[in-house]
C-alpha cells in the first residue's frame, strides 16, 4: 500500500471550504490537543478524512465491514491533520440504540470536511434501559462529565421514545436541559433530530410542539426556504426526507420565536431549522439519517401490533415509500398472517427481503451535503482548543456574520 501523500502547496478545497491551518496534533491521549510544534502551512489532502476508530465502539467495525473508511488510533495519532471532536448523545430506546448510532456516525464519516472526525456517543440517566443495554453502555460510552471537562466541537442529540405527552415531566428532562445549557456555551454547533428538536425548542423558547390529527409517517418532498444559507449551499433545492412522528412544531411558531425556517415540505411541514444567528442550533423534524428500509422495519413492528392485538386495524403503508409492488407483498402477508392468528397456526415469515428490492434511498444523498455543510462550517469557526466554542475574532452571536448582510 502507497503511504499517506504528502499535501501539496495549493489544491482545489470542496466547495465552502477556506484555507486552514493544521498543527502536528500527534500526542499521547487522543483527546487533548497539542501546541503547534511547526509553522503553520496550506494543507490540502486529495481524499476526504475519515472517522477515526477510537474506541471498542462495535459500530466502527460494522462500518469497516460496509465497506466506510476509519483510521485506526494509532494511525490517526500519526498524521498531521486537524481533528474534530463531536458528542453524541443518544437517547433512543433499546431497541433503536445501535442502529440510530450507526446511521449518524455513518453520516459524519461520510461528509467531506479534511479532518479526522472523533465521534463520542454518551447517553442520560433517567432513560428505562434493560441490564443489556445499560452493560453495553457503561462498556462503549463515554461519560458526560468527562467530554465536558475534554471539551467537544460540535453536538449531536437523538430524539427518545416518551413515555407522557409533556415532556418537561420526563426523567430525561433535567439531565437534557444540563446537556443543552452546557452546550450553548461551549460547544460550535449542536444538531437535534426529532424528539430532542421538541424537547429543545420547549427548554429554549417555550414552543409547545401540537399532536398531530394523525401520525406524519412516510418519505415527503421538501423544498429549501434559504438558498443562500450557508448550511443549505450546493444542495438539491427540492429533495426527499423520512418522517415518523405524531407532534409537529410549526413554521408560524418557530417565526414567531425569531427562529430560521430552512427546510419544509407542503405535507410534512418544516423538516430544518435552527437557532435565530442561523448555526449554534440545528432542528431537524424528520429523520435524514434513516437507512433505506427504516420505516419497513418500522411497518413490521407496526403490523405485529396488530397481529397481537395491540391495534385494531393493519397499520397504513408510509407515504410515499411503497411502490405498487411492495404494497402488494405487504398486503399478501398481512391477509395471510391475519388468516394464520385466527385458525391459531403460526404466522408466516414476512417477506422483509423481497419487499426491500423495491424500496429506494431518495434522500441520502442530501442529508450527507447537509452534514457536510454543517461540519465544514465547525470547522471553520471552531478554536483548536476543544475547551473554546469559537476561534478569536467570531462572534458567538452571529457567528456566520448572517446578522450584518
Amino acid at each position: 500500500m502507497e503511504s499517506d501523500p504528502e499535501p501539496s502547496a495549493l489544491h482545489c478545497l470542496p466547495a465552502g471550504y477556506g484555507l486552514f491551518r493544521s498543527h502536528n496534533l500527534a500526542r499521547l491521549e487522543a483527546p487533548e490537543r497539542a501546541p503547534p510544534s511547526h509553522p503553520a502551512r496550506i494543507l490540502v489532502y486529495p481524499s476526504p478524512m475519515p472517522l477515526v476508530a477510537h474506541s471498542k465502539l462495535p459500530t466502527f467495525g460494522l462500518l469497516r465491514e460496509q465497506g466506510h473508511e476509519l483510521l485506526s488510533l494509532d494511525r490517526a495519532l500519526h498524521q498531521d491533520i486537524r481533528e474534530l471532536h463531536i458528542g453524541f448523545l443518544n437517547m433512543m430506546p433499546d431497541a433503536a440504540l445501535r442502529a440510530t448510532e450507526r446511521q449518524f456516525i455513518r453520516l459524519v464519516g461520510g461528509s467531506n470536511p479534511i479532518a479526522q472526525f472523533f465521534v463520542y456517543p454518551f447517553s442520560l440517566p433517567g432513560l428505562a434501559r434493560a441490564p443489556e443495554t445499560l452493560a453495553y453502555i457503561d462498556e462503549y460510552y463515554s461519560r458526560f462529565d468527562e467530554l465536558k471537562e475534554k471539551g467537544l466541537d460540535a453536538l449531536i442529540i437523538t430524539g427518545t421514545n416518551p413515555a407522557t405527552p409533556e415532556l418537561s415531566g420526563e426523567p430525561f428532562w433535567d439531565p437534557l436541559a444540563e446537556v443543552v445549557e452546557w452546550a450553548r456555551e461551549s460547544v460550535t454547533s449542536t444538531l437535534c433530530s426529532c424528539l430532542a428538536t421538541h424537547a429543545v425548542l420547549k427548554h429554549l423558547h417555550g414552543i409547545e410542539r401540537q399532536r398531530l390529527p394523525g401520525k406524519c409517517w412516510g418519505v415527503f418532498s421538501h423544498r429549501v426556504c434559504e438558498p443562500d444559507h450557508p448550511l443549505l449551499r450546493e444542495i438539491n433545492t427540492r429533495f426527499d426526507v423520512p418522517h415518523s412522528r405524531y407532534n409537529d412544531i410549526s413554521r408560524a411558531q418557530l417565526e414567531a420565536a425569531g427562529l430560521r425556517v430552512l427546510v419544509e415540505s407542503d405535507q410534512a411541514g418544516v423538516h430544518m431549522a435552527s437557532s435565530p444567528d442561523g448555526f449554534r442550533i440545528v432542528y431537524f423534524q424528520g429523520h435524514p439519517e434513516y437507512d433505506f428500509n427504516s420505516l419497513l422495519k418500522e411497518y413490521k413492528r407496526e403490523v405485529f401490533r396488530f397481529l397481537d392485538g395491540e391495534l385494531d386495524a393493519p397499520p397504513p403503508y408510509p407515504e410515499h415509500y411503497f411502490p405498487t409492488a411492495a404494497q402488494e407483498l405487504a398486503a399478501t402477508f398481512v391477509e395471510r398472517a391475519t388468516r394464520a392468528r385466527d385458525a391459531g397456526r403460526p404466522l408466516p415469515e414476512m417477506p422483509e427481503k423481497e419487499i426491500e428490492a423495491h424500496l429506494d434511498n431518495t434522500w441520502g444523498d442530501t442529508a450527507k451535503a447537509i452534514v457536510n455543510n454543517w461540519l465544514g462550517l465547525v470547522y471553520r469557526l471552531t478554536d483548536l482548543d476543544r475547551k473554546k466554542a469559537f476561534m478569536e475574532g467570531v462572534d458567538p452571536e452571529d457567528p456566520l456574520g448572517l446578522r450584518k448582510r
